[in-house]
């Protein structure tokens, strides 16, 4: 789904992460980890529960304090100027709350306003087909129209990375497919976007590079193709199975293709 095409331009380093470390009493949670994210990337962290995922994004996204080393985003550091780090970055929670019994419209003009900019509420809908829904509250949304509302209003702002914790969890295979589109366009727009997800065909899809962690460390990062030709290379194989279609085919072939929720 990658169109190499048009991320040529990834090139400036937008996020530069080195030695970031987060200790909870005798454990590190977070131990000495480095990476760098490229303007326009996909950059995916994965891992089993636990492995400090989450609490590397909250530290960069200013949630939680940094005990050692250092993030730095569009040249400014993280720790020494959270405010200004929270005017470029967005973030999409794992489970987002908005206010309720007010329009999707105003939610967004709100949002707009918290980062002293104005924006037409109508288009942010429609780019994320939610033009009809513009009168609507949040409690009336579906699962997959909630997570793309959430989305959009994290992006009133034009940030130069945008955060995604697990984002579609729980979603059902349209919706699903329909969010990974979502954050392509996002993409496109030149945003780097960083995310976590338990779905390992969805990072391979979407991410162009990945890094695993594990008790807290970075044990690889690199493309999805060339972590892939390296496990080859160490003698892995398995069974065989070349099948032309899967079940999620078969269901999004048979619920229809246009965006329902």
């Amino acid at each position: 789904m990658k169109n190499r095409a048009i991320v040529s331009f990834m090139s400036k380093i937008v996020l530069k992460v080195d030695g970031l470390t987060k200790r909870y009493e005798d454990k590190l949670a977070v131990d000495h980890i480095s990476f760098e994210v490229k303007k326009g990337e996909v950059f995916g962290i994965l891992g089993p529960n636990g492995a400090g995922k989450t609490t590397t994004l909250e530290m960069i996204e200013t949630l939680r304090e940094i005990d050692e080393g250092t993030a730095v985003i569009d040249g400014v550091d993280v720790a020494k100027n959270p405010y200004k780090i929270r005017g470029v970055i967005g973030v999409q929670p794992q489970t987002p709350g908005f206010q309720d019994k007010t329009k999707l419209s105003e939610l967004i003009q709100m949002f707009a306003a918290s980062y002293g900019v104005k924006v037409d509420p109508k288009k942010f809908l429609d780019d994320v087909d939610l033009g009809e829904k513009a009168d609507s509250y949040v409690e009336q949304l579906s699962g997959g129209q909630r997570q793309r509302f959430s989305i959009t209003a994290a992006l009133v702002h034009d940030p130069k990375v945008f955060f995604l914790d697990e984002p579609t969890t729980g979603l059902d295979p349209q919706a699903r497919r329909n969010l990974w589109r979502l954050i392509e366009n996002v993409r496109d727009r030149g945003i780097s976007v960083i995310l976590t997800t338990h779905y390992m065909d969805e990072a391979e899809m979407l991410c162009d590079r990945i890094a695993i962690m594990d008790n807290g460390k970075i044990i690889a990062l690199d493309t999805p193709k060339n972590l892939i030709k390296e496990l080859l290379a160490r003698g892995f194989s398995k069974e065989q199975h070349v099948e032309q279609a899967n079940l999620e085919d078969v269901f999004i072939d048979m619920t229809g293709k246009e965006l329902r929720g």
